[in-house]
């Protein structure tokens, strides 16, 4: 911000010297237009005073309102990777229970054979136990 050359105390202050020659200001023109000059100042204080103080309090809200959105998207955040998490959940599971429907179809008599066979052992826990040759 520029420098404020006046202060409204500087223009009321002020004194002007008389020129002898020539045509002088009438001093009364004078005061009355540094009487509204300073009027015009003082109105100019009061209201950078009002802005800077709303400023001040909008800058306020600015940072509420900044804290509220970084925690609401930290929420969002962990919400979706949550969500993604679960999906990939349900997405496996699904892939298994077509992988064994699948196995099933295909290998079906072998896998039902091969599970008589192991009396009740696992017959998904090797590659070997499960009916395919290597």
């Amino acid at each position: 911000m520029q420098e404020i050359n006046f202060t409204t105390q500087d223009i009321l202050q002020k004194e002007f010297k008389e020129k002898r020659m020539g045509t002088a200001y009438d001093p009364t023109d004078v005061d009355s237009f540094l009487d509204l000059v300073i009027k015009d100042y003082e109105m100019f204080n009061r209201e950078i005073s009002q802005l800077r103080a709303e400023n001040e309090q909008l800058s306020g809200k600015v940072d509420d309102l900044t804290r509220q959105v970084n925690a609401r998207q930290s929420v969002q955040s962990n919400v979706e990777t949550s969500t993604s998490q679960a999906n990939n959940s349900v997405t496996n599971m699904d892939i298994l229970k077509r992988l064994s429907n699948l196995e099933r179809h295909v290998f079906g008599s072998q896998l039902d054979n091969g599970a008589n066979n192991q009396k009740g052992q696992d017959t998904f826990s090797t590659g070997s136990q499960s009916g395919w040759n290597d």
